[in-house]
């Protein structure tokens, strides 16, 4: 496969990516087939028949757009692993000396992404080790870094609202993907604290609590967690109060069984 024929395996599969309804499964193949010519072997290939070296700035652009395609493509599938593994790649291009070549369009959404898959992932050191390496005017201008940094603001100070409104604020709909990561594992949190401090709760304050947009998340959401829900009194009972009310009838009739057998030998 010649330079031109993969330039234009890539601009197609790009452009497949960005369309309405995307064929995930064929650019998935084509993503594959680009990642082996412009893989390190591919290259090399190349270089030879274009009587050029690898590191030509023209070939590592090549690789650097097949990268971020696979990442971006990651992200639609929901394959976190691959994109991590992609922004590992991508690291050289987007820090330092970026391999010669000017900024890429897609360089500041995809490191934006990987700053909110650290925080859906609870990798704080590694977040701030990556802000450590952005610039600081991109660090106090840019929408696709603002957010992230916001963000992890929000989460220090357990203002769990501000992350909830934080997710209709997103720079791109691709954000969505890690925000709905994250949102989960709070409203996981903020369970099993709900649980603890209440016996039960009306719909509307539950669905407010635990940032839900509708009813049918929160009944979802309560039958998972195996909640009781009674749809005459609009409220939900919490596992651990139904549990503690057990335990408070089960010790009951130990104390009633103590006091007849008390009883008894006072008799005999």
């Amino acid at each position: 496969m010649s330079v031109n024929d993969i330039n234009k395996l890539y601009e197609q599969s790009r452009a497949a990516l960005s369309s309405q309804n995307p064929n995930l499964e064929t650019i998935g193949s084509q993503v594959s087939q680009l990642k082996v010519q412009a893989g390190p072997v591919g290259l090399v290939k190349l270089a030879l028949q274009n009587s050029q070296i690898e590191s030509d700035p023209s070939f590592q652009l090549l690789k650097r757009n097949v990268t971020e395609l696979g990442a971006e493509l990651s992200i639609k599938v929901g394959d976190i692993a691959a994109f991590e593994r992609y922004l590992a790649q991508l690291e050289p291009f987007y820090f330092g000396s970026q391999m010669g070549l000017s900024e890429s369009k897609v360089m500041y959404p995809l490191i934006g992404l990987n700053l909110l898959r650290m925080l859906s992932d609870n990798l704080i050191a590694d977040f701030h080790t990556v802000l450590e390496r952005i610039d600081l005017e991109q660090l106090q201008n840019n929408p696709f870094i603002v957010h992230p940094v916001k963000l992890e603001q929000a989460l220090m100070e357990g203002s769990y609202k501000k992350v909830w409104q934080a997710r209709s604020e997103v720079p791109t709909p691709e954000y969505l993907f890690f925000m709905d990561i994250l949102m989960s594992t709070i409203r996981n949190e903020v369970a099993s604290c709900v649980e603890k401090s209440y016996l039960s709760l009306p719909f509307d304050d539950a669905k407010s609590v635990l940032f839900f947009s509708n009813l049918d998340e929160l009944l979802k959401f309560a039958q998972e967690h195996q909640w009781t829900v009674s749809p005459s009194d609009k409220r939900i009972t919490f596992k651990s109060a139904v549990e503690d009310t057990r335990l408070f009838q089960g010790e009951n009739i130990m104390k009633q069984a103590l006091s007849y057998a008390q009883e008894l030998e006072r008799i005999v």
